[in-house]
């Protein structure tokens, strides 16, 4: 990287929860972006309370990182005043380094009742051009999260031509099958407003077939596989290829979406950016191998998403990336998520708590991964909590006791590579 661009990228992680955030923290992530009460999307699985969002507040402040609360939801006018309480509470308690924003009424209300406050645009206002950056850098924004619809050709333009404006972007994780979650379906479907945070994620169920109403007989083609059908998910974006590139494009903020998915999900995915971001920052090439970390997590196969073109449109033409493929992405992973050291038996260092969430049986390998080390062994001994043997563990079934090796902390993840 030129020295004119040899700023540190940021790498921001989900935080569903106070516990995802202590992981996030855990595995190297330099920001947290998270949300709670219904003013967020992900409105119905967010994790925080009042409390445990100061007490994560504080964690984040104390560990000298950086956390953005989302307030990204398109309100309709009924909101609006809950939505003034809640800005007068983020401004008095909470402080958070960033607020997101999607809504141009919610974005004059933060101007008017926390008027400090640094103001990021959501992804969610789908901000797609380089004059649509400027307006928002002339109404005070400080940063965009670009559209993931967005070419690194384009990025590299936006940047050229605003560059007063920080710009963020997501690098791993969900792509959705409208223009960056401004989608209808799950409302059609299930009366579950996708802007109002409450998106049932019909894209990903089965489907059986699709015919357009004006076409009687005229069948969408679907290809099937072992799982079933799923024509309507894209595959999964990564981006630890090309994280130089975006960076030299002028992304100065690396975003991991999934605030839903599990601890592991989050410590896995973290651990392999945190690495990509530090090689590149002493010059090192590309480690391959990292992408073979994040395959270990569920995942629909992993493309670009549209860094370097469109896919092909069906009867039309389409750009250099035709592999954005829409029919049979159902989840896949090399290794299943066995659970978590939660604690350690003072009298008996190599024993350890899990918290268990995939079954796993005596004598089966398994791996362990910390921040700074990733090694395979055997596990001969697990117990309940009453110390009786136990031969094999399962989610749902509570906390066990397993016996690994001396010095692993709370954190500390379990996996298993899924049998052929």
């Amino acid at each position: 990287m030129s020295k004119s661009k040899s700023i540190r990228p940021e790498l921001l992680l989900p935080a569903g929860n106070l516990e995802k955030l202590k992981i996030g923290l855990m595995y190297g992530g330099d920001a947290f972006y998270l949300g709670f009460s219904p003013f967020s999307l992900r409105c119905n699985d967010n994790g925080f309370t009042k409390e445990t969002l100061l007490e994560g507040a504080k964690l984040v402040r104390d560990a000298g990182k950086k956390f953005y609360l989302t307030m990204n939801i398109y309100p309709r006018s009924e909101k609006m005043e809950a939505i003034k309480k809640q800005i007068q509470f983020v401004r008095k308690e909470v402080k958070p380094d960033a607020v997101l924003v999607a809504d141009p009424g919610i974005f004059e209300m933060i101007k008017e009742y926390y008027p400090e406050a640094i103001i990021h645009m959501s992804v969610q206002a789908n901000i797609l051009n380089f004059r649509a950056v400027d307006f928002w850098r002339k109404q005070g924004a400080s940063r965009i999260i670009l559209p993931r619809e967005l070419t690194l050709k384009d990025i590299k333009d936006i940047h050229k031509k605003v560059p007063g404006i920080e710009l963020e972007f997501f690098v791993h994780g969900a792509i959705c099958m409208a223009y960056s979650g401004r989608c209808l379906l799950s409302n059609y479907m299930t009366g579950r407003d996708s802007n109002q945070g409450a998106c049932s994620h019909s894209c990903r169920w089965k489907y059986k077939v699709l015919e357009e109403a004006e076409r009687p007989g005229e069948f969408y083609p679907v290809e099937e596989d072992a799982h079933g059908t799923y024509f309507m998910n894209s595959k999964d974006n990564c981006l630890l290829p090309y994280l130089k590139d975006l960076a030299e494009a002028g992304i100065c903020s690396f975003k991991v979406e999934g605030r839903n998915k599990t601890e592991y999900y989050l410590a896995t995915v973290a651990k392999a950016y945190r690495k990509a971001i530090d090689d590149i920052m002493v010059g090192k090439k590309f480690d391959s191998s990292l992408l073979d970390e994040v395959a270990k997590t569920a995942n629909r196969g992993f493309i670009p998403g549209y860094l370097f073109g469109f896919p092909h449109a069906r009867g039309g033409q389409g750009g250099e990336n035709t592999d954005i493929h829409y029919e049979s992405s159902s989840s896949t992973q090399t290794h299943k998520y066995v659970g978590m050291v939660v604690g350690n038996d003072r009298r008996h260092k190599d024993l350890y708590e899990i918290s268990v969430r995939n079954r796993f049986d005596k004598g089966q390998e398994i791996e362990v991964m910390t921040p700074n080390d990733q090694f395979s062994l055997k596990v001969n001994e697990m117990f309940d909590l009453e110390g009786n043997e136990v031969a094999a563990v399962h989610g749902g079934a509570g906390n066990r006791i397993f016996k690994l090796k001396k010095g692993l902390p709370s954190g500390a993840m379990l996996r298993r590579k899924v049998r052929d």
